[in-house]
């Protein structure tokens, strides 16, 4: 089976879970069998993965008419077959002359979520065009709203079935003030779409009543995570004196809710000073955060590390003592998965898609700010609790593999595509 995909982040180049997501499901996918990946990326850098999937990097498909020399092209672009974009060229549609492209011809990208992102989608549609023109695929898989409209103009090129993947909808990042363009663009693909995966129960509650959806296109595909590396596994935890670490790791926005973390901390604090709370992340909210911990007397007992990737995200999980995903409205969330993969005892919102499936670790509403500060004191402090939690956690999650995932994809690709 041939799978032509579009998304918007792969490893190691993330700057949030979509791109963990992408990379844990398509290889959960590829170890199937017979199903080949083509992943198409608006900015690869060269150094993914490229070992179980084939990545087209949307910037060097060209749009526009141009004769490189092969050598050029090899200089230019070390990691790209130099024939595919000769390919890719013979499938120009037409004339897009009026976009800025450069010598070869192809549309630059930022790779992140730039202020012209509307732009970038429409022209990474544009580019969707050529590439299903020249590709042979079976079914196609478009990950999160960013990228439904290449999915659907693929799916008008080509006459294949389309699969849209929901890792998040605007009433998750926007608590509920809904931007009616990015709404527009959801529904759209989710019109278009012949099936619809989405990332929990809650995720497809969503979709079935807030985008009018047929509730029988609509499955639910929870998330999963990968097994550590040995060069993970080796990670020394860092001591802190007999002192407790409590962590928040993620983007520090009001879909993440940082603030009620922060008034938990200082309940906390008020009860014992052996305690330290580490926020790692950056976000919009992040000045403000900063500014409540002054305000509540905590400073001193805070730490704002920054934005955190790849192995700094595990070192940061390992030096913990306590991780607390306090979302307000979190589709998935698969960083408790991570956490408890490092033997971390979790603390996760009931208002997360992740509950649905993890038993072992404390649930608390967002809001219940007394809640999370006993949980949050309790384990610190209860040693039979913290043990429990640790060791049961990490054997719950460790059988939560994309794998089984990737089975049941393509188990639905095959009844989708009627070899089943």
């Amino acid at each position: 089976m041939n799978v032509l995909m579009f998304g918007w982040e792969f490893p190691p180049h993330i700057l949030g879970g979509l791109g963990t997501a992408s990379y844990g499901l398509t290889r959960g996918l590829a170890h199937q069998g017979d199903v080949n990946i083509t992943f198409c990326l608006p900015l690869p850098r060269g150094d993914e993965d490229q070992s179980f999937l084939k990545i087209v990097g949307m910037n060097t498909v060209p749009v526009v008419w141009r004769n490189p020399d092969y050598s050029y092209l090899q200089s230019r672009y070390p990691w790209m077959d130099p024939d595919d974009y000769y390919r890719f060229r013979d499938h120009i549609y037409a004339d897009f002359n009026y976009i800025g492209t450069d010598d070869l011809g192809c549309i630059g990208f930022s790779g992140r979520y730039p202020e012209n992102l509307h732009e970038e989608i429409n022209n990474y549609s544009i580019v969707a065009g050529v590439v299903a023109r020249t590709m042979d695929f079976d079914i196609i898989h478009s990950h999160d709203w960013l990228t439904y409209p290449a999915g659907i103009h693929a799916k008008q090129v080509s006459g294949k079935p389309l699969v849209i993947h929901v890792h998040a909808t605007d009433f998750d990042r926007s608590r509920g003030n809904v931007n009616p363009t990015v709404y527009a663009i959801e529904k759209n693909g989710m019109d278009y779409a012949d099936h619809i995966m989405c990332v929990s129960e809650l995720t497809r509650q969503t979709v079935i009543n807030k985008y009018h959806q047929d509730p029988r296109k609509v499955s639910t595909m929870h998330n999963a995570v990968e097994p550590l590396s040995r060069e993970i596994q080796d990670i020394e935890p860092i001591e802190h004196n007999g002192e407790k670490w409590v962590t928040f790791l993620g983007r520090i926005t009001m879909q993440k809710g940082p603030e009620y973390f922060v008034e938990a901390a200082s309940m906390v604090l008020g009860r014992t000073n052996d305690i330290r709370f580490c926020m790692a992340g950056s976000g919009d909210m992040m000045n403000d955060m900063i500014m409540l911990a002054a305000e509540r007397g905590i400073a001193d007992r805070f730490h704002f590390p920054g934005f955190m990737k790849g192995r700094q995200v595990y070192e940061c999980l390992k030096a913990s003592d306590v991780y607390v995903m306090p979302s307000v409205s979190e589709p998935f969330g698969i960083s408790p998965l991570e956490a408890m993969q490092c033997c971390v005892p979790t603390i996760i919102s009931k208002q997360s898609g992740c509950a649905e499936i993890l038993e072992k670790c404390i649930k608390v509403d967002y809001w219940d700010i007394h809640a999370m500060a006993d949980a949050i004191y309790s384990i610190c402090t209860n040693h039979s609790l913290y043990d429990y939690l640790k060791e049961e956690g990490k054997k719950e999650v460790d059988a939560i593999t994309w794998d089984k995932v990737g089975e049941k994809i393509l188990y639905r690709y095959n009844k989708m595509l009627g070899w089943r």
